[in-house]
């Protein structure tokens, strides 16, 4: 059985207030465990800010947050049509990282961060690339709807597209939905994920071949080609529910049962949920296509037209699984019903033959003192005879009727 696990926020355990009275949560504290019943319903408490509290996560307040002491992965890829380089930033080496600038060679940065644990990390790179309270807010509180927002570009901020996705990967029977912010600038790319691990390595290859377009191409082509990776990995998923939906299509024309249907409604959640994530994303994608903006080449927002055909086809294909799951329930109420009327066909036959059996047993076992046939010699075979001639006779006749 597959059961899904999405992001929920279950509770705020450790609290900070800062100057304009905002209870800032620990981010750990917003991290969802695994939903034991798909059909919960998220709790989404721990999202709200104090009423009339100003909005967004000034820079000064990233430090009064408390840190759990959990590891930070932190990478760091330069490339350029003709160079590239990846490093892996250990926790004693960021502050020098950061000092440094970027290569004169370097076109674009990506620099991944896996893990919301450390506020010291967010701190500082919210300091050097200029992120904006709101999109903080946004990074730390989650989960967010996928969605994207401009800021900057009025010379108090940096230009930049702040964009929430959230990945979706399928690991030993279990649907995991993670949150993915992506800030991205002129030549920088910032992508932070709740946990280690992800779907972007053959991203990380293809950087790493000569001459390849990711290599040829600028800052918002990667953010393209990280969203074009997420999109793409629901087909696979999809399939999966699929295969899964004709095994239960199968089982119920052959052998229905209870459990099988418990399985149709829960891949129907399942589904269901899988939607709410998707259909955001196709939004998402349309915005970036559609409206122009500094840090977005016209060339990427070309590219960006196949993932919004994608996400389309990913739409319509949970449409096609939620109405196959929709008929096998149907399916099954109907093969229920045609198995009971065929059980009560075969107990009301039985019933039928027995009723004027019943009836001769019911009048030759009263008690009368002068009943004529008692005195007769053969009258105990007769009336097992007659017993079984009205039995064949009913059979007989409801063969002729095609009732059996």
């Amino acid at each position: 059985m597959v059961n899904v696990r999405f992001v929920e926020n279950v509770g705020i355990s450790v609290m900070v207030k800062h100057q304009s009275n905002v209870a800032i949560p620990h981010p750990l504290d917003l991290v969802g465990k695994a939903v034991g019943s798909v059909g919960r319903r998220l709790r989404l408490s721990g999202m709200r800010r104090k009423p009339g509290a100003a909005p967004g996560i000034e820079h000064h307040d990233l430090s009064r947050m408390p840190g759990t002491g959990e590891k930070v992965y932190i990478t760091c890829i330069d490339y350029s049509p003709k160079q590239v380089q990846r490093r892996d930033i250990e926790s004693g080496q960021f502050d020098a990282f950061l000092a440094e600038h970027r290569p004169d060679w370097c076109r674009v940065r990506w620099i991944n961060i896996d893990g919301l644990t450390d506020m010291r990390v967010i701190e500082a790179m919210a300091r050097k690339y200029d992120l904006h309270p709101l999109a903080i807010e946004d990074l730390l509180h989650f989960p967010q709807r996928p969605k994207v927002d401009a800021y900057g570009g009025d010379g108090e901020h940096q230009a930049r597209l702040f964009i929430i996705t959230h990945m979706l990967q399928m690991t030993g029977g279990t649907l995991n939905s993670e949150q993915i912010s992506i800030f991205l600038g002129h030549n920088t790319v910032l992508t932070f994920q709740v946990t280690h691990g992800d779907i972007w390595d053959p991203i990380r290859e293809r950087i790493g071949k000569d001459g390849s377009r990711l290599r040829e191409n600028d800052a918002s082509f990667l953010v393209y080609a990280l969203l074009d990776a997420v999109v793409d990995y629901c087909f696979p998923i999809l399939e999966q529910y699929g295969e899964r939906l004709e095994d239960l299509e199968e089982h119920i024309l052959n052998h229905p049962d209870q459990r099988i249907i418990h399985q149709v409604h829960t891949v129907r959640r399942e589904l269901l949920l899988l939607r709410r994530e998707v259909w955001p994303m196709r939004e998402m994608v349309q915005q970036l296509q559609r409206e122009p903006h500094e840090c977005m080449s016209e060339n990427t927002r070309t590219y960006l037209r196949d993932v919004y055909d994608h996400t389309v086809q990913i739409i319509d294909f949970i449409e096609t699984c939620r109405e196959m799951a929709v008929g096998l329930a149907e399916t099954y109420m109907t093969a229920m019903s045609n198995r009971m009327n065929e059980v009560m066909k075969v107990l009301t036959i039985i019933a039928t033959i027995f009723i004027p059996i019943t009836f001769l047993a019911g009048v030759y076992g009263m008690n009368f003192k002068y009943f004529p046939e008692l005195d007769w010699k053969y009258g105990y075979f007769i009336f097992w005879g007659l017993c079984i001639g009205i039995a064949v006779g009913l059979l007989w006749y409801f063969r002729r009727k095609r009732w059996l």
